[in-house]
């Protein structure tokens, strides 16, 4: 059976100097209450959000079932205004829809030029950034974007990683957010950065074995809280309400370390990638030997990336 879930930590009116010193260090997820994070909390109505954001068209995602799969693409990407997306991400049935009455939408905010510019809410949605207050517990030059969320009620996004920090603001409504350690990824069924087990409550353990091992953390976010996630943690997160929130990337790293052409902060560090496509070239190579050898050797590479590049300090 699955272990039971860890609670992920709250702490209460967390400091900047506090979190550098004590939190972020440690590398774990935690949720901080209790920040100021401006009048968007208490302002962000319905009729609010739709006569500030105004009739912008904003691309979304559209789905007919509650669990959205970005390996089998269930969904179809839509275009509507901005507060006719909030109107109808806010009703459970719908009398104008594109698949079903009861589909579900999310808004993932997107640069103007998709290839060329990150998503942040200053240039997207000015008038929405003007209230909400920004947790600055970084340097100005590592941020990397402000990305603006809206889910219907029920929506279930995949569980993936992220290659930088994040703190996910949630302004109004409830998520419940599942998480997982870097550590798990062998026992995570990766397709990239992302998971193949979509419904992680109820796992299908003869197609996912191996999903038992992994360790999970578990959240709730109501309006005002901030969960911050470290880069590479995988999460999975389930909105129980109509909500609104706000994820800010940060470059934890060094910046030359990521890929110039990333705008969605999920393209593997550029060490990595070519890590990767190295080790597929021996791979290659090791098929010119007989299935004999190439067992043989292949659990010797294995066991020199363990020792040479496993840590084993883990807690």
């Amino acid at each position: 059976r699955e272990r039971p879930a860890v609670a992920v930590e709250r702490l209460d009116g967390v400091t900047r100097e506090r979190f550098l010193r004590d939190i972020y260090p440690r590398r774990k997820p935690v949720v901080l209450t209790g920040l100021e994070l401006g009048t968007c909390t208490t302002k962000w109505t319905i009729d609010y959000l739709s006569q500030a954001g105004g009739s912008k068209e904003v691309k979304i995602h559209v789905s007919a079932v509650p669990q959205m799969d970005f390996l089998s693409k269930n969904f179809v990407y839509r275009t509507l205004p901005f507060d006719v997306l909030v109107q109808r991400a806010a009703e459970v049935k719908h009398k104008e829809y594109f698949l079903t009455e009861d589909e579900k939408y999310y808004l993932r905010s997107v640069g103007e030029d998709v290839r060329k510019d990150i998503a942040d809410i200053r240039k997207q949605f000015p008038i929405l950034a003007e209230d909400v207050h920004i947790p600055e517990y970084f340097e100005k030059e590592q941020f990397f974007s402000s990305v603006f969320r809206i889910s219907s009620a029920g929506l279930q996004l995949w569980t993936h990683y992220d290659v930088m920090d994040n703190f996910l603001i949630q302004v109004t409504g409830k998520k419940r957010v599942v998480l997982y350690s870097p550590r798990d990824a062998p026992y995570l069924y990766l397709s990239g950065t992302k998971s193949e087990v979509l419904d992680v409550d109820n796992p299908d353990l003869e197609k996912y074995p191996l999903f038992v091992k992994a360790k999970r953390y578990q959240c709730v976010l109501e309006s005002g809280d901030v969960l911050f996630i470290p880069a590479l943690w995988f999460h999975n997160v389930i909105s129980e309400e109509f909500g609104v929130a706000l994820n800010v990337f940060w470059k934890h790293l060094p910046a030359e370390s990521y890929d110039k052409t990333d705008t969605y902060g999920n393209k593997d560090p550029m060490a990595a990638s070519r890590a990767i496509q190295i080790l597929d070239r021996a791979l290659k190579t090791l098929e010119e030997l007989p299935e004999e050898y190439r067992d043989f050797y292949a659990r010797r590479m294995v066991l020199r990336i363990q020792e040479k590049a496993y840590r084993n300090d883990y807690g």
